[in-house]
């Protein structure tokens, strides 16, 4: 299993370093471009969050996504996995102390799962900027995938967000010999009198990983497949054999069934990268394996290169995510699962371009079974979701230039609910 080794407590660095970004929108391009490399340049960090960048306006949107979305007539509550600084649940709070009816702010919970002790100090120094919000919020420190943190089942409705989390989260890669083999898991090993480590390959034996790639392979194995298909397939993987390699959320999913079981009346929004450019690790899903030194970043082709030093980065396969979201509500099963398990069906927010169909800006997408066509599992990317829910203006810089719009074409957002009239 590979996570990211990125460091915890990166994310406090912009805080030192001169303010956000989005307080400098009166630059053009160029200057913005240059004030961006001297940041990274100054802090040996890979990646800054957009959650940090454009403080408070990032979260101001997450914000009003929440309150146009949430049923209001309740109170309010909302986790944070991954707090980072607390600079998120700041803004969300901010945006809801100012925007929302005085009854959802005094009667809300925000709640921070946080797994390192010095980010979770300082999300409660963060957030405490704004006094009133204490009373509101709280950090729980402990892991957000093990089940028994989250006590007894709550059956309030609620919001759980995690915004660059899958990324940084364990995954497993599996290998097959051809394009007919069978996967088997890969494992690591450390070489005897040396200290390289080199890949093990091994029958599969994990329930996480086979149910994962059940997953992966669910509409395939449902779609009718002919016996003379199948016969070619061999016969051309005994010509040409191709070596497969496939990396696995595994820990999307450990955390994805822990939260529906806990938290059944969840609403889930996240947000991470859809793709990696320039990834020299190979397989399905690959990672980018990056080390930074003296301010200059270079990519490893192997992930066994990682060192306590370097950054791993998992792209997020939407689609996929979408799956596991309703296979771990208890929804979604693989044609191999007999479970009597039944879970709530679950919804996907998309945004509508075309005012002429629908007259609000929202509509809810019902994910149907074995559907081969994805064309209605839409995710947000960041620059739409910003549009809709927050304020575009405030990133814009004085040429027209919006970092904020124009800068994360790899990334997306993805929002799931509850449906309420299922029994």
């Amino acid at each position: 299993m590979v996570t990211s080794l990125r460091g915890q407590d990166q994310l406090g660095c912009l805080r030192e370093a001169s303010g956000s970004i989005s307080s400098q929108v009166g630059w053009g391009r160029k200057a913005y471009m240059q004030y961006l490399d001297n940041i990274y340049k100054q802090n040996d960090v890979s990646w800054f969050t957009p959650v940090e960048l454009f403080k408070p306006w990032y979260a101001h949107g997450i914000a009003e996504a929440i309150l146009r979305t949430a049923n209001l007539s309740v109170p309010l509550k909302i986790y944070e996995i991954g707090g980072g600084s607390g600079t998120c649940a700041k803004g969300i709070m901010d945006y809801i102390m100012l925007n929302a009816p005085t009854r959802v702010y005094n009667n809300m919970t925000y709640i921070s799962v946080e797994i390192s002790p010095s980010l979770a100090k300082k999300q409660i120094e963060t957030v405490g900027e704004v006094r009133s919000h204490l009373s509101k919020y709280r950090v729980e420190h402990r892991d957000a995938a093990d089940r028994s943190g989250w006590g007894d089942v709550e059956q309030q409705p609620c919001w759980v967000i995690m915004l660059e989390v899958l990324d940084n989260l364990p995954h497993d890669l599996v290998y097959s010999e051809n394009q007919v083999s069978p996967w088997m898991e890969v494992w690591v090993e450390k070489q005897q009198a040396r200290s390289e480590v080199s890949e093990l390959y091994k029958p599969l034996q994990d329930p996480l990983i086979t149910s994962c790639l059940e997953i992966v392979n669910f509409d395939k194995d449902y779609a009718p497949r002919r016996s003379r298909e199948t016969i070619a397939k061999k016969l051309w993987a005994k010509v040409f054999p191709k070596p497969r390699r496939r990396w696995l959320p595994t820990g999307c999913m450990k955390l994805l069934d822990v939260l529906h079981g806990a938290l059944p009346k969840m609403s889930l929004i996240a947000s991470d990268f859809s793709y990696l450019p320039d990834v020299r690790v190979t397989g399905e899903r690959a990672p980018l394996v990056s080390t930074k030194k003296d301010g200059s970043s270079s990519d490893h082709s192997s992930y066994l290169d990682a060192k306590g030093n370097s950054d791993i980065f998992f792209p997020t396969d939407f689609w996929l995510l979408e799956c596991i979201d309703h296979y771990c509500s208890g929804w979604l099963k693989p044609g191999k699962d007999k479970s009597t398990k039944k879970g709530k069906k679950r919804r996907t927010i998309t945004v509508i371009s075309s005012p002429k169909l629908f007259s609000g800006p929202i509509f809810y997408v019902d994910i149907v079974l074995h559907e081969s066509s994805t064309e209605h599992l839409q995710s947000l990317d960041t620059s739409s979701f910003m549009e809709e829910f927050g304020l575009p203006s405030k990133t814009r810089t004085k040429d027209g230039y919006n970092p904020l719009l124009d800068d994360f074409k790899n990334t997306k957002f993805y929002l799931s609910v509850p449906t309420h009239n299922t029994k």
